[in-house]
């Protein structure tokens, strides 16, 4: 699996659903993300992943996570760790 998550778009640009600030971010390929933090400092929201959505890039950002890019089909039922 390791090889096959060399090959996804691990880039995205993850937007603030609170303020619309863009982040420029790359997507972890270890484990998946469920919150971020938005770094403007008049917002500083931390933003969770939608219900039903893995993490909060499938949730927020122009590009689904690694995971989502090797199987469209797996969403919730992956069992890798997810970060804290």
């Amino acid at each position: 699996m390791q090889d096959t998550l060399l090959q996804t778009n691990n880039r995205a640009t993850l937007t603030c659903p609170e303020c619309g600030t863009k982040h420029s971010v790359i997507m972890p390929t270890q484990a998946k993300q469920h919150f971020f933090k938005c770094a403007n400092k008049q917002c500083e929201i931390e933003i969770f992943s939608k219900e039903g959505e893995c993490c909060v890039f499938c949730s927020y950002s122009d590009n689904v996570c690694p995971f989502k890019q090797i199987n469209p089909d797996e969403n919730n039922k992956s069992k890798l760790t997810s970060l804290i």
